[in-house]
């Protein structure tokens, strides 16, 4: 059944009103698109509504009117991913929460109940605020928190408290029927059934729309220091990070960043790095009750740290130190993106980020191309940006990529650790999963959304047609 436009239009301003059903394309256009590199990037749709609930009855509405008429239905946050999850494919609606963001803080729990257009520096600002701690940081801080569930993003403080999957304690979501589904609330055990909100973080917009969480929160550190370790090169600098991991200290974060990238990262805010020092360096960030433990910590480190290096490692103590060196690290994306054809985040078992180094090196120098790296060293996890060529090598991107991708699974690892599969990494996730585990898969997507309304090409090859509105 095909539905007209001007009918789609009239019967959504019915649900949200009149303001909310956005019809223009310049104004639509923003939502078009995500932080995937310009190269790669899925190119919209035409034919495309935007629409923005600010409750959960009118995001039940309007996805039941889509299920019924089989038109595609694509939520949006703060359009931060990188594998292109967020772009609208096919004709349909643009779904924004946006207007969804109130933050409750639980002082008691304690924990946060939020709507899924908060973004993540409200909940940060709103945790402060309390004298209380959100302790991820996936880096854009215009990331909304029903984006943040739906790709369960990682980032920067992972390796002592998690990914998101860690701190969402509730949800409520809204089925392509326009069913709401309420999964968990404000508890620390929960072992009543399947573990449906488990499904949910991660399921990258396509199962259910999510509408609100409930947020782990934890008891603000009140000490804390980040240490700066220079090393000479890529090996030496992850080779160390097993070891600092077993040293019995577990920092807050272990970031891994290159010296080009990170001098360039700092120039391009108007800022200095603080540390012109070797090829590589590790960022450490120790939290603690205690100052005198924290220093023992860094001495830990420290030592371990020296069995690679000969640099001394820095101390950053003040705070203001400290927020210009992770404002400076989530910055280098930002300078790289101009010059990025494709950006991998490969994860491996943090004892084998050595060996990925080498071999990635070696995969450099057979196709020619340039491979910049950063990323999360404590949590295996690091970003590989394929870099545009000057002679417009292109044609060697895609049998690089696919060998980084095979050697990570040739090392117990996985091709994607926090950006998910999105629209770009489709063709590549048998390289992980067994056919039983993408028929499974499949299935479970069938039973949540039978007519494949929601996000349709995400995670999936889209192998379908479904009817789309026209004019």
């Amino acid at each position: 059944m095909v539905l007209r436009r001007h009918n789609l239009i009239q019967q959504a301003e019915g649900v949200v009103g009149k303001g909310w059903v956005v019809t223009k394309e310049e104004l639509i256009e923003p939502y078009l698109r995500d932080e995937t590199p310009e190269p790669i990037r899925p190119s919209p749709a035409g034919n495309l509504i935007l629409i923005k609930p600010s409750t959960t009855e009118q995001v039940s509405r309007i996805l039941k009117l889509a299920n019924e008429q089989k038109i595609s239905i694509f939520p949006v946050g703060g359009r931060t991913g990188l594998v292109g999850g967020a772009v609208p494919t096919e004709p349909g609606i643009v779904l924004s929460l946006e207007r969804m963001n109130r933050v409750e803080i639980d002082r008691r729990n304690p924990m946060a109940i939020i709507g899924a257009g908060a973004t993540l520096k409200d909940l940060i600002e709103a945790s402060d605020d309390a004298d209380l701690f959100f302790p991820l940081h996936p880096g854009d801080e215009g990331a909304q928190i029903g984006g943040l569930i739906a790709t369960n993003a990682g980032g920067v403080r992972a390796v002592k408290y998690g990914v998101m999957r860690s701190y969402v304690k509730g949800v409520d979501a809204v089925l392509p029927t326009g069913e709401v589904l309420k999964l968990g609330g404000r508890l620390i055990k929960n072992n009543t059934g399947y573990d449906l909100m488990d499904l949910i973080v991660g399921s990258e917009g396509t199962l259910c729309v999510i509408v609100k969480a409930v947020i782990k929160l934890y008891p603000r550190s009140k000490f804390k220091v980040t240490l700066v370790v220079p090393f000479d090169n890529r090996l030496d600098a992850l080779t160390v990070v097993p070891r600092i991991l077993q040293s019995g200290v577990i920092p807050l974060a272990i970031e891994y960043v290159e010296m080009k990238d990170i001098a360039e990262a700092a120039e391009h805010l108007g800022e200095e790095w603080p540390v012109h020092r070797g090829e590589a360096q590790l960022i450490m960030v120790l939290t603690g009750t205690s100052y005198d433990v924290l220093l023992l910590g860094c001495e830990e480190i420290s030592q371990v740290c020296e069995q690679r290096t000969n640099y001394e490692p820095l101390i950053a103590e003040t705070r203001e130190e400290q927020d210009r060196i992770l404002r400076i690290r989530s910055n280098i994306y930002n300078i790289l993106k101009p010059k990025i054809v494709d950006v991998l985040d490969v994860t491996v078992p943090p004892s084998n980020l050595g060996r990925l180094i080498v071999l990635v090196e070696g995969i450099a120098s057979k196709y020619g191309v340039q491979l910049s790296v950063c990323g999360h060293a404590g949590d295996g996890n690091l970003h590989v940006s394929i870099m545009k060529e000057e002679k417009g090598r292109i044609q060697y991107v895609a049998e690089a990529k696919k060998k980084i991708y095979e050697t990570t699974v040739a090392l117990e690892g996985a091709i994607t650790g926090e950006h998910g599969i999105g629209k770009l990494r489709t063709s590549e996730i048998g390289l992980v999963l067994s056919p039983k585990e993408i028929e499974l898969m499949k299935t479970i997507k069938g039973l949540f959304d039978p007519n494949n309304i929601l996000n349709p090409g995400n995670v999936f090859p889209q192998d379908r047609s479904i009817p789309h509105t026209q004019d």
